[in-house]
C-alpha cells in the first residue's frame, strides 16, 4: 500500500565533484526517497529497501521551490523514478523549468514510470523489463540496470536488456551499484518464495554478495561495449570538453581502478585531480591552447596525458587500458 502526502519540501543536493554513477552537478527529487513497494530503491543514496506499506512526500509547488533555490548549475539530475510520476508529475514540471534556464538535464524514469515529452533520458530498469525502451526510441536516453542479487544479476535477462536497448538505440547501457537492506533482502526471498534450506536464500542472506554484485556491473560494461553502447551513464553534452566532463573521464577511470584493486595509489591521485578540475574558473580547453595542462596545480602527470589526449579528441591509451580491464564477462 502507498500513500501520497504533499509536502513543500524539494529534495536538492549539488556536488563539488562528480560522482559515480549519475554524474550529476544538482540532483532534484521531487517524490520522497521511497516510493514503490515491496522492494523501493533511493537513487541518490543507492540503497533498497522493503515496505510492505509507503509514505510518500510529494513537492506541493516545485517551480516555486526551484526559484526560491539558489542558483543551479547543470549538469542537473531529476529523479522522477516509479509510479508517482505517472499521476503528479514533478519531474516533469522540474524539468520543464530546467529547460527555461537552459540546463543540461537528464531525468531518471523507471517502470512503471511516465517519460516526459523532452530531454535526455535515463530509464532505470527496475522492475527488470524493458517496456519503456520503445517509447524512449528515436531520443536521447540510455538504460541503467539497478544491480540487485538475485534478480538483476541473471545473466539471461542482462542479455536481453542489453540487446532490447541496442535495438531502440540506447546511447549507454550502464550499471547502478545497489545497498541492499535487510527489509529489502526479505521481500526479495518472499517474492521469489524462497525456502530456508533453499541455496539461494542462504547465498542472498547469509553470504557476502558483493562480488557478485560487481563482477555484474562488469559484466554489464562487456555487454555494453559489445553492442556499441557507452557503459556508463552518459552526463548530457558529454561531447562537449568542459571541466566537468574532464572530471567525469577521471572520477570513472578512477573508480574502476579502485573497485578492481588495481593501483590504488594512482586511482586516489587521480581522484584528487578530478576534483582539482571540477573546482577550476578557467575552461581547459583555454589552458590547453596556450599552454601544457601542467600548469595547472594540482593535476598529476597521468592525468595531464589523459586529459591533452581528450581535449585533442584522441582516445587516451591509460583510460581505454582500464575500460578493457573493468569490461569482463561473468562465466
Amino acid at each position: 500500500m502507498i500513500l501520497y502526502r504533499k509536502t513543500p519540501q524539494l529534495r536538492l543536493r549539488r556536488e563539488a565533484a562528480p560522482e559515480a554513477p549519475f554524474w550529476a552537478l544538482t540532483t532534484i527529487a521531487p517524490y520522497g526517497p521511497k516510493r514503490s513497494a515491496p522492494v523501493a530503491i533511493d537513487y541518490l543514496t543507492r540503497r533498497a529497501s522493503g515496505a510492505e506499506k509507503l509514505e510518500v512526500a510529494i513537492c506541493d509547488r516545485v517551480r516555486d521551490e526551484l526559484e526560491r533555490a539558489r542558483t543551479l548549475h547543470g549538469p542537473v539530475l531529476i529523479d522522477a523514478a516509479e509510479q508517482a510520476e505517472v499521476v503528479f508529475r514533478r519531474g516533469e514540471e522540474a524539468r520543464a523549468w530546467c529547460e527555461e534556464q537552459e540546463l543540461a538535464t537528464s531525468v531518471l524514469v523507471t517502470t512503471p514510470g511516465a517519460l516526459p515529452p523532452r530531454g535526455d533520458l535515463i530509464v532505470g530498469t527496475w522492475p527488470p523489463d524493458s517496456s519503456l525502451f520503445a517509447e524512449a526510441s528515436g531520443r536521447r536516453w540510455g538504460a541503467a540496470v539497478p544491480v540487485i542479487f538475485p534478480i538483476t544479476t541473471e545473466l539471461a535477462l542482462l542479455e536481453q536488456l542489453a540487446d532490447e536497448a541496442q535495438k531502440h538505440g540506447a546511447s549507454f547501457f550502464a550499471a547502478i551499484s545497489v545497498e541492499v537492506e535487510p527489509t529489502a533482502k526479505q521481500a526479495i526471498a518472499q517474492s521469489r518464495e524462497l525456502a530456508a534450506d533453499d541455496d539461494l536464500y542462504a547465498t542472498l542472506f547469509h553470504s557476502d554478495v558483493a562480488p557478485v554484485q560487481l563482477a555484474t556491473e562488469r559484466h554489464i560494461a562487456a555487454l555494453a561495449h559489445e553492442r556499441g553502447m557507452a557503459d556508463f551513464i552518459l552526463p548530457p553534452h558529454w561531447e562537449e570538453r568542459s571541466n566537468w566532463n574532464a572530471s567525469v573521464l577521471l572520477t570513472l577511470t578512477a573508480t574502476r581502478m579502485i573497485a578492481m584493486e588495481l593501483d590504488l595509489d594512482l586511482a586516489g591521485t587521480l581522484a584528487r585531480s578530478a576534483r582539482t578540475i571540477a573546482e577550476l574558473d578557467k575552461p581547459l580547453t583555454r589552458i590547453a591552447e596556450s599552454a601544457s595542462l601542467s600548469i595547472v596545480g594540482g593535476v598529476d602527470d597521468t592525468s595531464v596525458e589523459i586529459l591533452t589526449t581528450w581535449i585533442a579528441g584522441e582516445p587516451a591509451p591509460f583510460v581505454d587500458w582500464v575500460n578493457e580491464q573493468w569490461r569482463l564477462r561473468r562465466g
